[in-house]
C-alpha cells in the first residue's frame, strides 16, 4: 500500500532535526552551514540534513533550507494584451509583453479601480542563452495569505482581467529566504547489490502515477523521469517525447539530439550523453526511412525531428510538430491496439512476415509482432514494398553524437531529459538547444525555466554514484528551482554531470512504498510516461 508523505509529514523545523513521517531517518547533520551548504537564497541560511540508509548502497537525504521568509507575498499576475504599440497587438494576452503594452494594461487597471505594478524581469546568462530582459509583467495586490489574492483575482476577473496567483517567492529571486526543500536519492555501485532500471508500465500509451509503478514492479525507491505525452491531442498519452530503451530495447526515438540519462542494471557507468536515430523498413533489396517509433502518425511531441516536419525540426518544448508523410513502427509494447487514422498499415507477425494490410490503418498486433504505418506520400512508397507473407524488417539503431551505431544490451535503460544542467564539473545549462527558448514567446522560458518550479534531475558524482533529486515547489512552504538553481544545486551536491528531467506536476519520489513529494497539481499526484526504479536485490 502506498502512504503519502505531505502537510505536516514536510514540515520539517529549520535549525532542528525533525523526524516526521519518515520511519527510521536518521541524523547526519543538525545544521550544514559550510562550503557544501546549497547556494539557495543568502549565505548562512539554516539548513538541515537528515540520512537514511534506504538499503545497503542507496541512500535517502532530505534537505530544508531557511525558513519561511515574511517578506514574501501572493500577488495576481494579469495577462496582458498587445498594446497598440505592439509589434502584435492582435497576439492573445501572455504573462510577458514589451513595456509599452504593460504601462497601457496598467493604465486599463487604474482606471478601473486597480493598483497595478509593472515590473521589468530580467533572466541570467546561461551556457547557450545570453538571457537578459524577458519582458514587463504586471501585477495587482500584495497579501498575506492565497485566500485573500484569490479574492482579488475574482474581482479582477469579474471586471475582464484574467489573471492568476502567484506567490513572489517563485520569482527566482536571490534574496528569498525560503524555505527549499529536497530529497536526494544516492547509489553506490560499490556497494549496491539491488538492480536500476526504467519503466513504462504495462504499455508505452497508458500513464500511470510514478507511486504506483513503483508499487506494482516492488520497487524500494523510484522517481519520474522523461517527458512524455499528456495531452491526448498531442498523440497517444504516456509515449515518451523522446528517447526511450527499456532493457535494452529502443521503443521510443529520440528529440533532436537532446540529452538522454543512460543507466544500468548494476548501478555502474551511468551517463548523460546526446543520441540521434535511425530506421528503415526493410523489404528485399528495397529501404524506406522511418520517421518515428510508437508514437502517433503525424505528431511529433517537442519537435526535433525531419527537415520536413512543421514548424521546425529542432527540438521545441511543450510543442507537438506535424507532418502529413510520415512512416512509423509499432512494437508489442506500444499497446493492445495500434493508432487509428487514414494510411495503410501493416501488419507483421513474429517472424517479420507481412500477414495483413489495414487500411484504414489501426488495430491489434499478432503476439510478438509489430507493424508500420505510413500516411500521406509514404503510402504509396510502403504499398510497393508490402507483399502478404513475405519479409519486412523492421531496423532501428541510436547514433551517438559522433554518428556511430549504439546498441543497447539488456539491462540498460535510456530515459529522455534536458536540457544539461552540469557537465564536468561545471554549470552547463542549454535551454536554447533543447528547445527551452522561444524567441517570439519569452512568457514561455519566464514560466518553465525562470521561474521556480518542482524539479527532477538526475546525474553522476566524482565516485560514480548515481544521484537522483526532486525539489518540492509551487507553495509557500517550498519554493522549487529556477533551472539555473538546479544545475547549482546540483554542483553543490558533488554532481560532475546532471541533467533535468520532467518536473512541474510530475515531480515524485516514492521511497519504501511513501510519496515523499507534495503533488502540486490541484488533482494530487501526476500520471506519468516512465519511472526510474531503484529494486531490492533478488536472491
Amino acid at each position: 500500500m502506498i502512504k503519502r508523505l505531505c502537510g505536516a509529514g514536510l514540515a520539517l523545523a529549520v535549525g532542528v532535526v525533525v523526524m516526521v513521517n519518515v520511519p527510521s531517518l536518521q541524523a547526519s547533520s543538525a545544521a550544514n552551514q559550510g562550503e557544501n551548504a546549497l547556494p539557495l537564497g543568502p549565505s548562512g541560511l539554516k539548513e538541515t540534513r537528515t540520512t537514511r540508509a534506504v538499503q545497503p548502497g542507496v541512500t535517502l537525504t532530505r534537505i530544508v533550507r531557511g525558513a519561511k521568509d515574511p517578506a514574501l507575498r501572493w500577488t495576481v499576475e494579469v495577462a496582458v494584451p498587445g498594446g497598440h504599440t505592439s509589434p502584435d497587438p492582435d497576439a492573445p494576452p501572455t504573462v510577458l509583453k514589451d513595456r509599452p503594452s504593460a504601462d497601457e494594461w496598467a493604465g486599463d487597471l487604474e482606471r478601473d479601480g486597480f493598483r497595478p505594478r509593472v515590473e521589468q524581469v530580467t533572466t541570467p546568462e546561461v551556457a547557450d542563452y545570453a538571457g537578459g530582459t524577458l519582458g514587463w509583467r504586471v501585477r495587482v495586490g500584495s497579501f498575506g495569505s492565497q485566500s485573500a489574492a484569490k479574492s482579488e483575482r475574482a474581482r479582477l476577473k469579474a471586471a475582464g482581467y484574467p489573471g492568476t496567483v502567484v506567490y513572489t517567492g517563485w520569482d527566482s529571486d536571490v534574496t528569498a529566504e525560503g524555505p527549499w526543500r529536497l530529497d536526494v536519492l544516492t547509489l553506490d555501485p560499490s556497494r549496491f547489490r539491488g538492480s536500476l532500471r526504467a519503466s513504462y508500465g504495462a504499455d508505452l500509451e497508458n500513464i500511470e502515477t510514478t507511486s504506483e509503478l513503483a508499487e506494482e514492479a516492488g520497487a524500494v525507491a523510484a522517481v519520474n523521469a522523461g517527458y512524455f505525452v499528456f495531452d491526448p491531442d498531442a498523440g497517444a498519452p504516456g509515449d515518451p517525447a523522446g528517447t526511450g530503451v527499456y532493457d535494452g530495447r529502443l521503443l521510443s526515438e529520440p528529440v533532436g539530439g537532446r540529452p538522454s540519462l543512460v543507466v544500468h542494471a548494476d548501478g555502474r557507468g551511468t551517463e548523460i550523453t546526446r543520441y540521434t536515430w535511425e530506421g528503415h523498413a526493410v523489404g528485399g533489396d528495397t529501404s524506406l526511412r522511418l520517421t518515428g517509433l510508437n508514437r502517433v502518425p503525424g505528431l511529433i511531441r517537442n519537435c526535433g525531428g525531419f527537415a520536413d516536419d512543421t514548424p521546425t525540426s529542432l527540438p521545441l518544448h511543450d510543442v507537438t510538430c506535424t507532418n502529413d508523410d510520415e512512416l512509423v513502427a509499432f512494437t508489442p509494447h506500444y499497446g493492445q491496439r495500434t493508432p487509428e487514422g487514414e494510411g495503410l498499415e501493416v501488419v507483421l507477425d513474429a517472424e517479420d512476415r507481412v500477414v495483413e494490410l489495414r487500411s484504414p490503418r489501426g488495430g491489434p498486433l499478432p503476439e510478438d509482432g509489430s507493424s508500420v504505418q505510413a500516411t500521406g506520400r509514404r503510402v504509396a512508397e510502403l504499398t510497393d514494398l508490402a507483399v502478404i507473407g513475405e519479409s519486412l524488417s523492421l531496423e532501428t539503431a541510436l547514433l551517438d553524437p559522433r554518428g556511430r551505431r549504439v546498441e543497447p544490451v539488456p539491462g540498460t535503460d535510456v530515459l529522455n531529459g534536458g536540457p544539461e544542467l552540469v557537465r564536468g564539473g561545471r554549470i552547463h545549462v542549454t535551454p536554447a538547444t533543447d528547445g527551452m527558448v522561444r524567441r517570439d514567446d519569452p512568457s514561455f522560458y519566464y514560466g518553465w525555466a525562470h521561474k521556480r518550479n518542482p524539479r527532477t534531475f538526475a546525474g553522476t558524482d566524482a565516485d560514480g554514484r548515481t544521484v537522483l533529486v526532486t525539489a518540492h515547489g509551487r507553495t509557500a512552504d517550498a519554493l522549487g528551482l529556477s533551472v539555473l538553481e538546479s544545475a547549482e544545486v546540483a554542483r553543490a551536491l558533488g554532481l560532475r554531470d546532471a541533467v533535468s528531467l520532467d518536473g512541474g506536476g510530475s515531480t515524485t519520489m516514492v521511497v519504501d512504498g511513501a510519496v515523499l513529494t507534495t503533488p502540486s497539481d490541484s488533482t494530487d499526484e501526476r500520471p506519468v510516461g516512465d519511472v526510474l526504479l531503484i529494486m531490492p536485490r533478488r536472491d
